[in-house]
């Protein structure tokens, strides 16, 4: 690697979980990314295994090879000769979604739709994908530049640090959904995505319901702040919420799982003049039938939440740093990055105690 101020310049090459087809992880030597005069190498500590890394991996969504991975957190390893405010040795967050932040989405705060955030530019080799699942991963330079490196504080672990990107996709959600004190949520799915919004509704004031398949998915969203959990399959369900909501219905439903089912129940359970958001993405086959009307006589706002928001992201480092919400107590899987493909079964295959994996490219 050339023009580097750089204590590890001798390694050229690292271990990587490289995609290699649907259903097909290659745990390989590849080489460490040159850098250019404007960009950083990060050495991963930790790397959060996200529901969109098991869809890429599982479906025929890209074209091998690639090397995914985005909540990542790790140590600076080698700096550009061009760059600035960064040393070898810091402790960051890489955020893999940066916008361009003048085109017409961004001016509009649609983050998330401008083209230079959706394209993908951290990498590890390849196509760039996200990188995180590799010993190093190279951020280029409009990340850089435009703070998508975040310094950890000494006092957080690399595990909590990993929680900034996903805390900061969940807290756009609830933002736009504009959840306030008083209100009541229910948050469809307990994983580590509806613990998630269960911690954040709380954190803003409102009451979180949860509702989830697992009776120990129930039981962790009640001890991380819910107010009730039920099973969906509950045929009462519609009523004991109308019960706890003075037969009004929630104000907003969150819908953290793509179930048809959990959409209509939504629509019951929601009040009169509220709002349900689609978070899970759904597969594209699907398509729910649905009468206009129910919308316009119930006044029934949808809405749809899709990544993180630059917007929100002081917050959501804020959220994290400052212990607001209890990261850690969504930790129940730690791998090595050579048992990447036994992770992704975990989580494709929970056990009753399964919610968020981490994992470890290095020792």
């Amino acid at each position: 690697m050339a023009s580097l101020n750089n204590p590890l310049q001798p390694y050229k090459f690292m271990k990587a979980q490289v995609f290699r087809g649907v259903n097909q992880l290659s745990y390989e030597e590849v080489p460490v990314p040159d850098l250019k005069a404007d960009e950083v190498l990060v050495q991963v500590k930790v790397v959060g295994l996200c529901q969109s890394d098991i869809k890429k991996i599982r479906y025929p969504l890209y074209e091998p090879p690639r090397i995914f991975g985005h909540e990542t957190a790790g140590t600076i390893a080698a700096i550009g000769a061009e760059v600035e405010h960064w040393q070898v040795g810091q402790r960051v967050v890489v955020l893999h979604h940066i916008p361009c932040m003048h085109c017409g989405y961004c001016l509009n705060d649609n983050f998330s739709m401008c083209e230079v955030y959706r394209k993908i530019t951290t990498t590890a080799g390849f196509a760039p994908s996200g990188g995180g699942f590799a010993e190093f991963v190279k951020v280029p330079g409009h990340i850089v530049r435009q703070g998508g490196l975040i310094t950890i504080p000494d006092s957080i672990t690399f595990e909590q640090a990993s929680f900034v990107e996903p805390t900061n996709c969940c807290l756009k959600a609830v933002k736009k959904a504009q959840v306030t004190a008083g209100e009541t949520v229910l948050i469809t799915g307990a994983g580590p995505i509806g613990l998630m919004f269960v911690m954040l509704v709380k954190h803003f004031g409102a009451r979180a319901i949860a509702t989830d398949l697992l009776p120990s998915r129930l039981e962790k969203a009640l001890q991380v702040g819910a107010e009730a959990a039920f099973d969906p399959r509950d045929p009462n369900l519609v009523a004991q919420i109308h019960d706890l909501t003075g037969g009004m219905g929630v104000d907003t439903t969150l819908l953290a799982v793509p179930s048809e089912k959990a959409f209509f129940q939504a629509l019951d359970c929601t009040r009169r003049g509220g709002k349900i958001l689609f978070f899970a993405e759904f597969p594209d086959e699907v398509e729910i039938p649905l009468n206009p009307n129910v919308l316009y006589r119930r006044e029934i706002d949808l809405m749809g939440s899709y990544s993180s928001s630059y917007r929100v992201q002081a917050l959501a480092a804020d959220l994290v740093f400052n212990r607001r919400i209890d990261v850690d107590a969504l930790v129940s899987d730690r791998y090595p990055l050579k048992d990447l493909a036994l992770a992704v079964e975990r989580a494709v295959s929970p056990t009753p105690d399964t919610f968020k994996i981490l994992i470890y490219p290095t020792s």
